[in-house]
């Protein structure tokens, strides 16, 4: 299985990792069963995600979709950052094994729970905003 320097690099420096105390949302997606556990922090300042971490526990693929994905998020505004699909995740990190395509969907699906957190926070229902978030379908293969 061949990685490209993006995602070594990404895996070996990751970016954001952490978390945010007081953060204004929280998502978490993933299941123990396939390995993968991804959990988000987004600080949001006047629409804008002014700080995003990231703790991930799982494979060099899932570490390198959160690191890269914090990096394409923050600064942007909640708009800008739902429109960031795992494709185009998976496409900042010039490619992944189609195995490990499931890494970049948590880290959208992360993302999605994590801006869902801050509306609910806000008295604000998420659903129409963010749409579904759904479940991870490789984590279906392993139950």
């Amino acid at each position: 299985m061949l990685y490209s320097d993006k995602v070594l690099d990404h895996f070996t420096n990751p970016r954001n990792v952490g978390e945010i105390e007081n953060a204004d949302g929280i998502g978490e997606v993933g299941n123990a069963k396939c390995g993968d556990i991804m959990k988000m922090y987004l600080k949001v300042d006047g629409g804008i995600i002014t700080d995003i971490k990231f703790k991930t526990f799982g494979c060099g693929a899932a570490i390198a979709t959160s690191s890269i994905a914090t990096e394409m998020i923050k600064g942007k505004s909640i708009e800008e950052a739902l429109k960031i699909t795992n494709k185009a995740v998976v496409e900042a990190l010039d490619g992944l094994p189609p195995a490990k395509v499931h890494c970049s969907v948590l880290a959208e699906q992360a993302l999605k729970s994590a801006i869902s957190d801050y509306y609910k926070n806000q008295g604000i229902d998420p659903a129409p905003i963010v749409g579904e978030i759904g479940d991870c379908e490789a984590c279906h293969e392993h139950e």
